[in-house]
């Protein structure tokens, strides 16, 4: 046994103790240990290290640095690390074993090594290396053990005994267990009787593990157990230790070594206190702010305590510092450090190597290392990179690493093992990934060094702890090494982060996404977009573009730019290109990339524009819903290339720009935002022409300080006397009314080109008669092919301005001709001063950028203009759209039909205004009655007994505002079947939206970059932006792409540029994509990214079915649970029908050495548990429903 080997070294035994119980009094019993003045040098030629990950690696380096020959051992789960292929030699253990006990087995490593001539085993730390019984068994067979005996070993390892050696030794220790605690009723009669708080720690491990500071009594018991379960877990062995917690110290270790002859030396000490759980995260040496008589006392006692136990070897002595300059020693750690890499930097002594020739037998004199010789140069800090995600309580992230990029440069030092692109990071074993070491003159140039390498690093695919290490290194408490073990606690803007973008691999991710699963955005057709460039004609640079109504408007106000739009002379213009145009031709899904490129020219050619129409209506819907970007960055972002033309959008009145009604202060909200964002001119309309709704627009617009158009929506035709709803008179009262509740400009819109010429001059003559002063803006659709027509006719009656569209988008259901309207006015009073050069240079970049857009061309279905439309009266920005529902629906051979039963429902309905929201109603209701083959007398005779469409019974409930002339009845009690209904204004009786509350709960699932503008998208759309919010978060800045690549995908081969910010370009290169699939039915798509190889993988949604994957968590679905980390079901506290309350606990999962309680989100009864014991789960894997309450 162990007895030959000592006397052949000539030392005497201390370990022999026969139980933990008599540890101490036998502590208390031996004295200082005697050495021989002798010791034989045995060189050691191999060595194994019985260890994982970067200590492994360490050592094996430490080894070839001395000629030495290493030999590694994996478990089955670790074939593919990279310690393995740093050995000479690897070997695996364990097989068929869990992860963690293959590596705590020591017939399988003591048998790898006697197999291959192993001379000697380095622990490293973790695993066995505080096992006096893995040192005995190396002795016993004939492998030196680098480290301390088995009996100091055994006896520091027992915190009980080494708190008993450390009294023996006179050195000052917190007050605590006499003995290992292994039961709660031991740790409950300890805290009843000497009180709170304590700390409970595993009485055969370190690292945090096991470790808890109990305050109440009442959580004794579950501390004690979750305590216990972890330490037994990490050591083998959950018996606990229980001392005394002391407020607020410092921790402060000092490193140790000794050798077979009795020779001890520290290598000064280590401020250890930034701290977290108990575990360590930051390390500096030497300690900052220490005095040094404080510091010279503890040297003193670390040495003292390691001659009297007889230490050899490399240790640490730790201590508690409080704020008075009282020390308590706590424990030792026989073994090699975590944090040994600060002194080395400091010392310049390889403490490893050091460890080995101690092992062969050489003294510290022999090897140069005296007290007085050892010195502390500077300063050293240390930082733990783990993959753990601070946002969330430091989970373990597990995955694989799809990026990796470190820092590196003077005064760094990476330690690391699994780091590199494609590694994979298993629940299994400890979530470190690198430590970083940065070394320099002083405690502020070593942090610089440390903050400027973290910032270097790049690590896509798991989460990882650096935002919360820049925080700390950033901290000015940090910075004057004024910290205790609190800091983290008592510092929680450390926890503030500026979340990293990710732009690239999320882009990636997206792109590897559409070609596995096809586009993410659905297409309407079957055609593709085309592989074209279009050409953006040049503007002159540097030059910035000239003055327009923009300045006029910040100059005068509103009031001083309606009076100069009233003065003009000539037509002016409304350019619907950016907005109304597209959303009539291309179904709204011309993206901001796009309208950008071409914004510089229209800024410095088109300055003379009336307004540019680019928002509002349903462009705010398709830009989060389909084109997956922020329509507010749109409009910041044009407004930056278009500082001189004013902006208009469109405000559906007390409907926001939404489909319904909102409370009053959502309206006002969105208006004061939009003017904030860039927006001008208002044109406020209602769906019904409902002036209640219209004075609320009007209102909330006018208070944002925007120009406020007000807009009577017109429908029928007041040329024919036969129609006798919406005449003359009709429009003429309204006009009156929008002037005294405080218009600027009035608008005419004509949603569906149903203005004919004769209904134009009667209309705008009456209406300019009665208001001289008063702008008139009259906005029109060409869907019968009148409408150049119409608008000339509306200038020669009066009207300031009219909209028009771009050559190549305009014409059917999108305005009239720019081109048209403009050439037909040159020489004439009425001139618009605009070039037809210029305006063909504009359609140019159009024509061919409509090209982009082919899966969602309206000219697949319509080929023309269509007078039809004086009889459906389908407005034009709807007819494409209705076109497309109804080919989805599986009618599109039927679209004639539609078109008719659009014209029934409308009369159904009492004859409305049709523009969005009560168009949709109508459409709605048509496609209804054509797929149920309903004909408008049936849906009369059996309305009692059919389910109508949402939009329709929402509509005849009042939520859109009262029509002109009242609901049909008996159709609205037939529909209804007795559901409330709304009398007056809706939102006047809507309860207010809280945006506080709003923003903190977008906050909560979305992250940070949740802006006030993302509230107010939310208040008009909620589940439109929730999904939008989710899609950016998980593919990034989708809206750089350009638009082929963004429909559709690349193709492999193909080589392409993202432009994500200015001076910031990524170059991609699409390099293939694998056939075969993973077990959990993704496939790898392969990129090259700016050079470099990178591959995501990408879940193939049709073969996942097959393959009956875990659900995943819906996390906009509240009664969902998911696992917040990777790991091992150990307890499930709940079953099915179970009631439980906020916070209650759920279920309890394990992983990397770690248990973490899963609670209840919110109060409810537990629907589903998909899940069972010892069940492994990936994060956000699905664990529980409940309802909730």
């Amino acid at each position: 046994m162990l007895g030959p080997y000592l006397a052949r070294l000539g030392l005497v035994p201390v370990y022999n103790v026969a139980s933990a119980r008599n540890s101490v009094a036998r502590a208390m019993r031996l004295g200082p240990v005697a050495h021989a003045s002798t010791i034989e040098y045995q060189p050691i030629k191999s060595v194994l290290v019985a260890n994982r990950g970067e200590i492994a690696i360490r050592v094996f380096r430490a080894c070839t640095e001395l000629g030495l020959r290493s030999v590694a051992i994996y478990s089955e789960q670790d074939k593919m690390h990279m310690h393995r292929q740093k050995a000479d030699e690897s070997y695996l253990i364990g097989e068929g074993l869990p992860p963690v006990e293959a590596y705590l087995s020591i017939p399988e490593i003591i048998r790898v090594a006697k197999e291959n001539n192993v001379d000697a085993i380095h622990p490293g730390y973790g695993f066995l290396s505080e096992r006096s019984d893995f040192a005995q068994a190396c002795i016993d067979n004939g492998i030196r053990f680098i480290g301390p005996s088995p009996g100091v070993v055994k006896r520091m390892g027992d915190k009980v005994a080494a708190r008993a050696a450390a009294i023996a030794a006179g050195v000052q220790v917190v007050p605590g267990t006499d003995q290992p605690v292994t039961t709660e009723e031991e740790a409950m009669e300890f805290c009843v009787k000497y009180g709170l708080p304590v700390m409970l720690k595993a009485a055969y491990g370190g690292g945090g593990r096991g470790m808890r500071v109990v305050r109440e009594l009442s959580d004794v018991r579950e501390s004690f157990n979750r305590a216990t379960s972890e330490a037994k877990a990490a050591f083998g062995n959950g018996a606990m230790f229980i001392e005394k917690f002391i407020e607020r110290p410092r921790h402060i270790e000092l490193q140790i070594l000794g050798d077979h002859a009795g020779n001890i030396v520290h290598l000064f000490e280590r401020d250890c206190s930034v701290q977290r759980r108990h575990q360590k995260l930051v390390e500096v040496a030497p300690a900052p702010n220490l005095d040094q008589r404080v510091r010279e006392a503890m040297a003193a006692d670390a040495v003292k305590l390691a001659q009297f136990v007889g230490y050899e070897n490399a240790g640490t002595v730790e201590f508690l510092l409080d704020n008075r300059g009282n020390y308590y020693f706590i424990e030792v750690n026989a073994r090699l450090q975590v944090e040994h890499t600060v002194t080395e930097e400091i010392t310049g002594i390889d403490l490893v190597q050091s460890q080995i020739r101690v092992a062969e037998g050489l003294t510290l004199p022999e090897m140069g290392m005296s007290q007085e010789k050892i010195h502390a140069q500077g300063s050293a800090i240390q930082c733990r990179v783990t993959t753990e995600d601070p946002a969330k309580a430091f989970q373990p992230d597990t995955g694989r690493l799809e990026v990796f990029r470190s820092g590196e440069g003077m005064g760094i030092r990476l330690d690391g093992a699994s780091a590199f692109a494609g590694a994979i990071i298993s629940p299994y074993y400890d979530s470190l990934l690198v430590k970083v070491i940065s070394r320099a003159s002083d405690l502020h140039a070593s942090a610089a060094k440390m903050n400027r390498s973290l910032r270097e690093f790049r690590i896509r695919g798991v989460k990882t702890n650096i935002p919360f290490l820049l925080n700390v290194l950033e901290n000015q408490k940090f910075l004057n090494g004024t910290i205790d073990t609190t800091f983290i606690d008592e510092n929680p803007q450390l926890f503030q982060f500026q979340p990293s973008q990710n732009r690239a691999q999320k882009l990636l991710n997206y792109l590897g996404n559409v070609l596995v699963n096809g586009p993410l955005t659905p297409l309407a057709t079957g055609l593709k977009p085309a592989e074209v460039s279009p050409h953006i004609p040049d503007t002159p640079p540097g030059v910035p573009p000239p003055k327009g109504l923009k300045d006029v408007l910040k100059e005068q106000g509103p009031e001083g730019f309606a009076k100069a739009v009233r003065e003009h002379k000539g037509l002016m213009l409304m350019d619907t290109t950016f907005r109304d145009a597209h959303q009539s031709l291309l179904a709204t899904r011309v993206r901001t990339h796009d309208l950008l490129k071409i914004s510089p020219y229209v800024a410095h050619n088109f300055n003379s524009l009336y307004s540019l129409e680019n928002w509002g209506g349903a462009t705010f819907d398709v830009a989060m819903r389909f084109l997956h970007e922020c329509p507010w960055e749109r409009l910041d972002s044009m407004r930056r290339l278009i500082p001189n033309i004013p902006f208009q959008m469109l405000l559906r009145g007390a409907n926001g720009v939404g489909y319904t009604s909102y409370p009053d202060n959502a309206v006002y909200k969105f208006c004061d935002l939009s003017v904030q964002a860039g927006m001008d001119i208002f044109r406020v309309f209602d769906s019904l022409n409902y002036l209640p709704n219209l004075i609320l627009g009007i209102d909330a617009a006018g208070k944002a300080g925007g120009v406020v158009e007000g807009a009577i929506s017109y429908s029928g035709d007041i040329s024919d006397p036969s129609r006798t709803k919406y005449t003359l008179e009709y429009y003429t009262n309204l006009a009156e009314e929008l002037v005294k509740a405080g218009i600027h400009v009035l608008c005419i819109k004509d949603m569906a080109g149903l203005l004919k010429p004769r209904a134009a001059e009667i209309l705008i003559t009456e209406i300019r008669s009665r208001f001289p002063d008063l702008p008139i803006h009259i906005h029109t659709h060409d869907t019968s092919g009148a409408g150049v027509a119409s608008m000339l006719q509306c200038a020669k009656s009066g009207a300031d301005v009219v909209d028009v569209a771009v050559d190549s988008m305009s014409g059917m259901t999108s305005q009239p001709s720019m081109g048209a309207v403009v050439a037909s006015l040159m020489g004439d009073e009425l001139d618009t001063g605009f070039n037809l050069d210029t305006i063909s240079k504009y359609s140019a970049y159009w024509e061919q950028t409509r090209t982009l857009y082919a899966p969602f061309e309206c000219a697949v279905t319509m080929k023309s203009g269509n007078a039809d439309v004086y009889q459906n009266e389908i407005p034009g920005g709807q007819y494409t759209n209705l076109q497309f529902q109804a080919y989805s629906l599986g009618l599109g051979d039927q679209f004639e039909q539609v078109k008719k039963a659009y014209s029934e429902a409308n009369m159904l309905l009492g004859d409305l205004i049709k523009v969005t929201p009560s168009s949709k109603t109508v459409g709605d209701f048509a496609q209804f009655m054509v797929q149920n083959k309903l004909t408008a007398a049936e849906v009369e005779e059996r309305a009692e007994e059919l389910s109508f469409p949402k939009s329709v019974v929402e509509f005849m409930q009042g939520y859109l505002g009262e029509p002109y002339g009242g609901f049909p009845e008996p159709l609205r009690t037939k529909i209804l079947k007795g559901m409330p209904r709304i009398e007056g204004r809706p939102g006047e009786s809507m309860a207010p939206l809280d945006f506080e509350t709003m923003h903190e709960e977008l906050l909560e699932n979305h992250g940070p970059r949740v802006s006030k503008y993302d509230v107010l998208s939310s208040a008009m759309y909620p589940k439109v932006t929730n999904d939008f919010l989710t899609f950016r978060n998980k593919y990034g800045p989708v809206d750089k792409l350009d638009t082929r690549i963004f429909l559709t995908g690349p193709k492999v081969g193909e080589e392409f540029e993202v432009e994500i910010e200015k001076g910031k370009t990524l170059h991609i290169k699409t390099l293939a994509m694998a056939e075969d699939l993973t077990p959990n039915g993704e496939r790898e798509v392969f990129f090259e990214l700016n050079g470099q190889l990178r591959s995501v993988l990408i879940r193939d949604n049709a073969a996942a079915e097959e393959l009956h994957v875990h659900p995943k968590v819906n996390p906009s679905v509240k009664g969902e649970i998911g696992a917040p980390m990777p790991g091992t079901i150990v307890d499930i506290r709940v079953k099915e029908g179970d009631t439980v309350t906020k916070g209650a606990p759920l279920l309890v999962l394990s992983a990397m050495k770690m248990e973490m309680v899963v609670q209840a989100p919110c109060d409810g009864t537990i629907t589903s548990i998909p899940v069972s014991k010892d069940m492994k789960l990936e994060g956000d894997d699905l664990v529980m429903k409940l309802d909730p309450k």
